[in-house]
């Protein structure tokens, strides 16, 4: 699968909207939130035409209840797949329209998406500065996803360090790309 990263669309604000509106009823019983995170989140941000979505739970003892929510919309649990506290769900679909994940409210891969949202919304310099390298390292690594998410690694743990991010978080989340 090669690497596309396109000029910010606002019809990806609306399409993570239809989507909520499809999840929110079968998990508002549960569920904190659901937030709109990663680039397609951030207005005027290139990113990869992808939609992340964060189910926020109040602690992994609602997870059984996202698992069951969710298959009733045909999502399977993909399990952490290996960074802790980011339960991953998939469902059939080609082309993948968005990616869906489970977080409890306290976990470090949901206040990293949040922390990194917030700050590339507000603060226009780093947020072009992260447009560029994206657009690089789609053209650079267009068949290794992977060599991408390790190039943007450096770049996204400096602003969550910058963010009040410990070295021990930072280390465990360069640990997990």
């Amino acid at each position: 699968m090669s690497i596309q990263v396109l000029a910010y669309d606002p019809a990806w604000p609306e399409a993570y909207e239809k989507l909520r509106g499809v999840l929110w009823p079968v998990v508002s019983h549960f569920a904190v939130s659901i937030e709109h995170v990663g680039s397609t989140s951030v207005p005027r941000l290139a990113a990869k035409p992808v939609i992340d979505i964060d189910i926020v739970i109040p602690d992994y003892a609602s997870l059984p209840q996202a698992i069951n929510a969710l298959a009733s919309l045909g999502y399977t649990h993909h399990g952490d797949q290996g960074i802790p506290g980011r339960e991953v769900f998939k469902r059939v679909e080609s082309p993948r329209t968005h990616h869906l994940y489970v977080c409890p409210q306290d976990s470090i891969p949901l206040r990293n998406h949040l922390v990194l949202r917030d700050y590339l919304r507000s603060n226009t310099e780093a947020r072009d500065t992260y447009a560029r390298l994206k657009i690089d390292l789609a053209q650079k690594h267009f068949n290794d996803m992977d060599s991408y998410i390790r190039g943007k690694t450096d770049f996204i743990l400096a602003i969550l360090g910058h963010q009040g991010f410990d070295s021990n978080t930072l280390d465990s989340i360069r640990r997990s790309q």
